[in-house]
């Protein structure tokens, strides 16, 4: 057997108190851990997107269908000095297009005006874009809405100081409620049509022009929540789908917003308007000021539908630079009512 020398035991004798040390340390450690659960590794985090805020009644939307023409209906009095017209478009659901009636509607700031919206195509879809309150009014399509409306700016009033005055000339008053009035001829330098939409076959061609670009810049305000809920309840309205009326709404304006089912609402030209529209039309014809059925109707009637020219509402003299002819009688007999009519049409 191989004998180590003394010397080498000597050396090697601290070693071997390290490999003791070490041993037991190991084996202690080992004691130690299996004395104790190691916790499971926590699951991988799961991300949850947030729930999506609900879409803006008037938020842009898109169609692959052009909307049908503007329907011809004649426009409520003003029920409250101050309201300001906004008027009446399709709009798009899944069921289709569906009417939006044309309201007054108090605006939500003084010196505020109402850009309508309109539909407009590009990249072969019809893209809506929606309407909104500013200081001056902006683009809209060309589209010749009437009641002030005629594809450039709004001449259907103006504001003076805190006050909102209406021009008789396009707008539907009743002098007895709204005092604060003036005439002021509106040239009719647009194409009378109801195309009710932007570029694209059969749309109209307009462009904005530098000082809509400029209006399009300016601070806005979005529609009031009474608009809103004028358009959802226009939305769940069968009778209002372009489908089931054939592009001729029985609601086609109302005198306030939501104001579906009152007296003051009236119906398209072709309709069947309900008995309360049809009551109503014939008391305004035989009271004070304008009734819905006395001379004001886009595209017919002694204001016609596309008149309009004057920019952002706002302004003094007529737009032709003339003085502002006479205000003709708006208080005729019925029977009396397609004689002016023609007379108007050929001025």
């Amino acid at each position: 057997m191989l004998k180590l020398s003394k010397r080498l035991q000597v050396s090697l004798a601290p070693l071997g108190g390290l490999i003791l040390v070490a041993t037991a340390t190991q084996l202690s450690g080992c004691v130690v851990r299996a004395g104790v659960a190691v916790p499971a590794p926590p699951p991988p985090a799961v991300y949850v997107a947030p729930a999506a805020p609900a879409p803006a009644v008037e938020a842009d939307v898109q169609a692959n269908e052009a909307p049908p023409p503007l329907p011809v209906y004649p426009q409520p009095p003003c029920p409250v000095e101050g309201y300001i017209w906004t008027p009446g478009y399709w709009a798009w659901a899944p069921a289709g297009y569906y009417w939006v009636p044309g309201t007054w509607v108090e605006p939500p700031q003084v010196g505020l005006l109402w850009t309508p919206g309109y539909w407009g195509f590009v990249g072969g879809v019809y893209m809506f874009h929606a309407g909104y309150w500013g200081p001056h009014v902006g683009f809209y399509g060309g589209v010749n809405y009437g009641y002030g409306y005629g594809g450039v700016g709004f001449a259907g009033g103006r504001w003076v100081g805190r006050s909102f005055a209406y021009n008789q000339s396009v707008t539907n008053v009743n002098v007895t409620v709204v005092h604060n009035t003036y005439n002021e001829t509106v040239v009719n330098n647009v194409t009378v049509n109801r195309v009710s939409y932007n570029g694209g076959a059969g749309g109209i061609t307009a462009a904005p022009s530098a000082q809509e670009r400029m209006a399009a810049q300016e601070p806005h305000v979005q529609p009031t929540v009474e608009q809103r809920q004028h358009v959802q309840q226009a939305s769940g309205n069968p009778a209002l789908l372009a489908k089931n009326n054939g592009g001729r709404p029985s609601i086609a304006a109302t005198p306030r917003p939501s104001a579906f089912n009152t007296p003051g609402a009236v119906g398209a030209h072709g309709a069947e308007a309900p008995p309360h529209a049809q009551a109503a039309a014939y008391n305004n014809r035989n009271g004070a000021g304008h009734g819905p059925a006395a001379a004001h109707v886009n595209g017919q009637g002694a204001h016609a539908y596309g008149q309009g020219a004057h920019a952002n509402g706002q302004g003094g003299g007529a737009a032709n630079g003339k003085p502002p002819a006479p205000k003709a009688n708006a208080n005729q007999h019925p029977k009396a009512q397609p004689r002016q009519e023609e007379k108007t049409a050929q001025r």
